[in-house]
C-alpha cells in the first residue's frame, strides 16, 4: 500500500452527511475498451513549476509588481552609522526641507509596545536610546517617490556617543556577551573517553557566515482598510509571524490585520523573521499618515540591515584508537548571534542536534555558547545551524583520517550509526530509517571513487602547482521543527461547479515548488488532472496561525493539510455516487478526470455539478500535525524529527599553490527524497542546495571591519556562485526507496539536507592541500584564496 492511502489517525474525519435521497439521478456512462487501465497521477512526476511560464514571461507578481493605490507614499530607512553608543538625538531639519518628503518617523510613533514581539523580546522596533551595530534602523523618512525618501533618508543628522564594540566572536566569549544563555549536552563520560584513546588530537576551526541574496530584496506595502483593519502585502516566509508582529505595533487585534504573499523572489530563512521589520515600520509610518506606505530595501541598505547565517568558532578535542573510529568528543561551539537572539536559540540548538551527522558519538560534551555582538542579529537560513554542526564533524573524521594517513571515506564509515546497534543519537533519538551504508556504498561506486583516488595520486605526483583533491561526505538531516508546536498545518481545498479546483495552504512560494507539489497532491486525490488545480497566495484571513515555510517541512506539513482536506470532498462525492449506484463508498474510486463504481464511469466534472444539485459540500478545510515527535527542549533530549534524509556527494577539486584559486570539477550526489512528487523539482532543490553550500565554503565571505561596517555588502565585494562556478560534471541520482515513516506520497523533504553535501567539496579541498604540504590542515571558511594560501604556507599549521 503507498503511504499516501494509509488511513491517516492524525487527519480528520469526513463530516459529510450521506445523501440518502438523491434529487438527481446521474445515468452511468459505460467505460470503453481498455479504460480500466489505471490512470497515470500527477504526483512522481516532473510536472513544471506552476509559475514557471508566468515567471519567464515576466508576468509573475512580487510585491513591488502590485499596483499601487493612489496616495501610496514611499518609505527608506535611517540607519545608524555607528556600531555601538548612546543615541542622543536625531536631526532631521534637512530632510524634511527636501523635495517630496512628508514626514520622519521615529520611536516616538510607535503606537504600543515599542520592542518587536519577538520570543525574547529584546529588540527595539526603532532605536530608542542607543545603538547595536552599524544599518541598525532608527527611524524612516516618508516621501512621494522611492529616491526622494533614500536621497533625504542620508541627510538625516544623528548624534550618538560612541561606546567600544564587540565585534569578534571569541571576544565576546571573554566578556560572556551573550544573547541567550549557554547551552550544555554531554553523553558518557568524554573526559574519561579521551583519557584512555590511543589518540588525541585539539584543534579550532573558523566558519563564516553567509549573505542570503535572494534576488527580490525585503519589502512590505501596507494600505489602510475600514475601520482600523490593514492589509499587509509581504515577502515572507511566514505570514502568520508578521500578522502577530504588526498587530502587536500597533496595539489592535489579529484579526484586523490580514498578509497575502503569492510569491517571493526567493527566502532561504532571510524572510523567516526579518520580513516582518520591514512590514512592521510601514504600518507604523502608514497608521501615523493614514494612507498607503511602501517600503523595499534597496541591496546596500538589505546587506546593512538584515541577518546572515551565524558565523560559528570551535574548539575541539577528539580521541580515536588506530582504525579511526571515534573514542571521545570534547566541543565547544560559539555562535556569532549579532546584537539580539532572534532565532539564535534554535539554529545554535540545531547545530548541537547535527555535531553526529552521519556518525556515533558515544562519549561526547558539548558546549554551546549564543555571543553577543555589534553586528546585524543573523538569522535563519538554509539548514537553519544544521551546516554549523555538520561541517565540525567532518572537519574532525578528516583530521583523523590525515593524522592516521587513513583513507577518510574509510575513517567515515567506521563511524557511521549501525542498523541494530550504535544507533542512538547524542540526545536520544533512535536512527529507525538508516540508510547510510548502503547510500554511501553505491556513490563509492557509481562515482569511481576508488579510481579517481589513484589517478589523483598520480597527477599529484607529476604536478608540482595545481594539486587535486577528492572527497565524499555523507548527510543525515533531521526533518521537523523542533519546536514541536510549529508543527502543524491548515489547507482548504474548494472545488467549483465546473470541475476545477482551488487549494490554500499556510505555506509560502519562493521558488521552491511548493504549490506545484501540493497541487500535485491534491489532484490525485480527487483523480483530476494536474492543470486543474490551482493554488492561490498564501493569506493570514483563509489560514490562521500557520507556521513558516522552514525546516524543509512545507510539503510534509501543507501538501498532507491539503490532502485531507481534498480527501473530505473527495469523501462527500463517493457517498453521493455510493448513494446514486447503490454501493459502498469504498467501491467508489477517482482517476484520470472521472469517477468510477462498479456500475460505471462518469465525469468528475459532472458529477460535482450534480451534487452541487443534491446540496453537497464541495469545500473543505484539512488539518494535520505531525505524529511521533517530542523532546524537553531544557535537556535537548528525545524526538525533535520525524525522519531523516540522507545523502552524500563527491566533489573533485584544484588549487593552484601559487596564488590559493581554487576549481570545483566534479560532483556526484546520490540523495534521498523518498518516493519524489516531483524528481525535476528535487533535482533542482538538491542542485541549488549544493551550489548556495559550495558559495558559504568557497567564496562568500562577509568581512567587518574594525568599526563594525560590513565591508562586504555589494555583488562587487560579496561573491556567490556564478555559472562559471558550476562543474562541467555535475550529476545528481536520487536514492530509489520510499520514506519509511507514513509521509505524504512517501516523499521526503529537499530544501535543506542538500545544502550540507558541499561539505565534500570543503574536504576536498583540505585533501589537495594535504598533497601539497605535509603536516595538519586547518582551512577557514570560506575557503577563499587568501584563506587556502594561509593553509599551504602558515608555519603554524606546519608538522
Amino acid at each position: 500500500m503507498n503511504a499516501r492511502d494509509k488511513t491517516q489517525n492524525e487527519g480528520p474525519v469526513s463530516r459529510a452527511d450521506n445523501p440518502s435521497a438523491p434529487q438527481v439521478q446521474l445515468t452511468p456512462v459505460t467505460p470503453p475498451p481498455g479504460a480500466n487501465a489505471p490512470a497515470r497521477g500527477a504526483a512522481g512526476r516532473s510536472h513544471k513549476h506552476e509559475s514557471a511560464r508566468a515567471q519567464v514571461a515576466g508576468a509573475a507578481t512580487y510585491v513591488d509588481d502590485i499596483g499601487e493605490v493612489r496616495g501610496t507614499l514611499h518609505a527608506a530607512p535611517i540607519l545608524s552609522t555607528v556600531a555601538h553608543g548612546r543615541l542622543r538625538g536625531v536631526d532631521a531639519s534637512v530632510a524634511l526641507a527636501m523635495p517630496g518628503v512628508r514626514d520622519v518617523i521615529l520611536a516616538r510613533d510607535v503606537p504600543a509596545d515599542p520592542l518587536l514581539a519577538t520570543f525574547v523580546h529584546d529588540e527595539p522596533v526603532f532605536a530608542i536610546d542607543k545603538v547595536e551595530h552599524i544599518g541598525q534602523v532608527i527611524g524612516l523618512v516618508i516621501a512621494s517617490s522611492v529616491m526622494h525618501a533614500r536621497r533625504a533618508a542620508r541627510k538625516v543628522q544623528l548624534h550618538i556617543e560612541e561606546l567600544p564594540p564587540v565585534l569578534d566572536v571569541r571576544e565576546a566569549l571573554k566578556l560572556e556577551s551573550y544573547v541567550l544563555p549557554p547551552v550544555f549536552v554531554h553523553r558518557g563520560d568524554a573526559a574519561q573517553a579521551l583519557k584512555t584513546a590511543p589518540h588525541t588530537l585539539s584543534g579550532q576551526l573558523e566558519v563564516g557566515g553567509q549573505e542570503h541574496f535572494y534576488l527580490e530584496g525585503q519589502i512590505a506595502y501596507v494600505l489602510p482598510q475600514e475601520q482600523n483593519q490593514w492589509l499587509v502585502y509581504s515577502s515572507t516566509q511566514h505570514p502568520g509571524e508578521v500578522q502577530h508582529w504588526v498587530s502587536h505595533a500597533l496595539g489592535i487585534s489579529n484579526h484586523a490585520v490580514r498578509v497575502e504573499c503569492r510569491r517571493m523572489g526567493g527566502g532561504f530563512g532571510g524572510k523567516e523573521t526579518q520580513a516582518g521589520h520591514l512590514a512592521v515600520w510601514a504600518a507604523i509610518a502608514a497608521n501615523k499618515l493614514q494612507c498607503p506606505i511602501k517600503l523595499r530595501l534597496d541591496r546596500d541598505d538589505d546587506f546593512m540591515v538584515t541577518g546572515k547565517r551565524h558565523p560559528f568558532a570551535y574548539d575541539y578535542t577528539v580521541g580515536f584508537d588506530n582504525s579511526g573510529r571515534l573514542h571521545g568528543l570534547k566541543l565547544m561551539m560559539a555562535a556569532n548571534c549579532g546584537f539580539s537572539a532572534d532565532l539564535s536559540g534554535p539554529v545554535a540548538d540545531r547545530a548541537i542536534f547535527h555535531t553526529d551527522n552521519a556518525y556515533f558519538l558515544e562519549d561526547v560534551e558539548i558546549a554551546s555558547y549564543r555571543c553577543k555582538t555589534n553586528t546585524q542579529s543573523h538569522t535563519a537560513f538554509r539548514g537553519f545551524g544544521g551546516p554549523q554542526g555538520v561541517v565540525l564533524i567532518e572537519n574532525i573524521l578528516g583530521d583523523i583520517a590525515r593524522h592516521l594517513r587513513l583513507d577518510p571515506l574509510d575513517v567515515r564509515k567506521r563511524n557511521l550509526y549501525g542498523v541494530e546497534e550504535r544507533n542512538l543519537t547524542h540526545y536520544g533519538m533512535k536512527v529507525e530509517d538508516n540508510i547510510l551504508e548502503p547510500l554511501l556504498s553505491k556513490l563509492e561506486l557509481t562515482a569511481q571513487y576508488r579510481q579517481r583516488q589513484t589517478a589523483i595520486s598520480a597527477w599529484n605526483a607529476k604536478s608540482p602547482v595545481i594539486k587535486r583533491g577528492i572527497a565524499i561526505t555523507p548527510v543525515k538531516f533531521g526533518i521537523s521543527f523542533t519546536a514541536t508546536l510549529f508543527n502543524q498545518a491548515g489547507a482548504l481545498v474548494h472545488v467549483y461547479t465546473d470541475g476545477s479546483v482551488q487549494v490554500n495552504h499556510g505555506g509560502t512560494e519562493m521558488g521552491q515548488g511548493l504549490n506545484t507539489k501540493v497541487a500535485q497532491i491534491v489532484a490525485d486525490e480527487l483523480g483530476v488532472a494536474f492543470e486543474d488545480v490551482l493554488a492561490t497566495a498564501s493569506d493570514t484571513s483563509k489560514i490562521p496561525n500557520a507556521s513558516a515555510t522552514a525546516a524543509s517541512a512545507g510539503t510534509d506539513l501543507n501538501a498532507r493539510a491539503a490532502q485531507f482536506a481534498a480527501r473530505n470532498v473527495r469523501d462527500n462525492l463517493a457517498q453521493f455516487v455510493a448513494g446514486l449506484d447503490g454501493c459502498g463508498a469504498g467501491a467508489v474510486s477517482f482517476a484520470g478526470g472521472n469517477i468510477s463504481s462498479p456500475k460505471g464511469r462518469r465525469p468528475f466534472a459532472e458529477v460535482v455539478r450534480q451534487a452541487y444539485a443534491n446540496r453537497i459540500q464541495l469545500w473543505s478545510d484539512g488539518f494535520y500535525r505531525t505524529p511521533k515527535i517530542h523532546y524537553d527542549k531544557t535537556t535537548l533530549t528525545g524526538r525533535p524529527f520525524y525522519y531523516f534524509a540522507y545523502g552524500a556527494a563527491c566533489s573533485e577539486v584544484a588549487i593552484d599553490t601559487l596564488t590559493g584559486e581554487s576549481r570545483v570539477l566534479k560532483v556526484d550526489i546520490l540523495h534521498d527524497v523518498g518516493t519524489s512528487i516531483n524528481p525535476a523539482i528535487d533535482i533542482g532543490q538538491i542542485e541549488g542546495g549544493f551550489v548556495q553550500g559550495m558559495g558559504w565554503l568557497t567564496t562568500e565571505q562577509l568581512v567587518w571591519n574594525d568599526k563594525g561596517h560590513l565591508s562586504t555588502h555589494a555583488p562587487s565585494t560579496y561573491k556567490i556562485p556564478a555559472t562559471g562556478d558550476i562543474p562541467e560534471h555535475f550529476k545528481v541520482d536520487l536514492w530509489p526507496e520510499p520514506n519509511r515513516e507514513d509521509n505524504v506520497f512517501g516523499s521526503k523533504a529537499v530544501g535543506e539536507p542538500p545544502f550540507m553535501l558541499a561539505i565534500s567539496v570543503l574536504e576536498a579541498l583540505k585533501e589537495a592541500i594535504a598533497a601539497a604540504r605535509p603536516g595538519a590542515v586547518r582551512l577557514e571558511a570560506p575557503a577563499t584564496a587568501e584563506n587556502v594560501l594561509k593553509a599551504l604556507f602558515s608555519p603554524s599549521l606546519r608538522a
